[in-house]
């Protein structure tokens, strides 16, 4: 009867300690409040970032920047623990990850805005565009209705009623000009320039081609109070955590502020 009653002791012990293992790896876990690790894309996002490395690390905070050069690796790698935050992308886009993935994942405070534009490479006007043309659009779901709603803007197509951030080319309600419209991934427009009569580019990718939205861009979004500013990110878990709150007067210092229009010369704009 003993070896039995000690048999079940260990038996309740293991499963203690088992439900106990299983709590701690679900446990929330606060981000280290010296030591962060910030993903961003290739170009203005990875500049400003290296700026704000150089204030923190004035206050003894060491940041890693860790580069992508695409719009979705940077919100799985965050939800996977791979990242402690990322800053590179715009609320809708967020949303739509979140929705779509059902990713744990949340905006903390505004950065810049990236003004969207449209580049041509044999076109100086919008009004220059021929019956037939192709035009071409990012194909990420809100990405791609900001390009839309851009064209839309320059009076190059309309669309439906009522149309949502996920529109496609196929909520187009009106082409006179029969355009075809080229759904690509981003990052890919700038080179295929020289296939399509015009492209609405997201700024960094404009950037990345050596491409100005004051000097080259045939007709952009508004460059003051743009809509689409771009947001700090981190696990909904740490949203609350004290180095968040460090994070945010870097990225709104003074000090960032001017270098952001100092370099950017109205491409990227402070969102703060």
């Amino acid at each position: 009867m003993k070896k039995v009653t000690k048999a079940i002791g260990l038996t309740l012990v293991a499963a203690s300690l088992l439900v106990s293992a299983a709590c701690s790896k679900t446990e929330a876990q606060a981000l280290d409040s010296k030591k962060i690790t910030i993903g961003v894309t290739g170009g203005p996002h990875q500049q400003i970032a290296d700026q704000v490395k150089k204030l923190a690390k004035k206050d003894g905070i060491d940041i890693t920047v860790k580069v992508f050069n695409d719009y979705n690796t940077p919100n799985t790698a965050l939800d996977q623990h791979d990242l402690d935050s990322n800053n590179y992308q715009t609320l809708p886009f967020l949303k739509q990850q979140v929705e779509d993935k059902n990713y744990k994942i949340t905006d903390v405070f505004k950065t810049v805005a990236f003004p969207m534009g449209i580049y041509a490479n044999s076109l100086k006007n919008v009004s220059e565009l021929k019956k037939g043309d192709k035009i071409a659009v990012p194909n990420d779901p809100s990405n791609e209705y900001r390009a839309l709603k851009l064209f839309e803007s320059a009076g190059v197509i309309k669309l439906k009623d009522g149309v949502k951030t996920t529109a496609t080319k196929k909520d187009v309600a009106e082409n006179k000009l029969d355009l075809q419209i080229v759904e690509l991934e981003a990052s890919q427009l700038p080179s295929q320039l020289d296939e399509v009569a015009a492209a609405a580019i997201n700024t960094n990718f404009a950037m990345g081609a050596g491409l100005s939205i004051n000097d080259d861009a045939i007709y952009h979004e508004k460059i003051k109070n743009n809509p689409y500013p771009n947001y700090f990110v981190v696990r909904t878990e740490n949203k609350q955590d004290k180095i968040i709150d460090k994070l945010e007067k870097y990225y709104h210092s003074d000090t960032i502020h001017t270098y952001i229009e100092k370099e950017f010369k109205g491409s990227v704009v402070p969102a703060f």
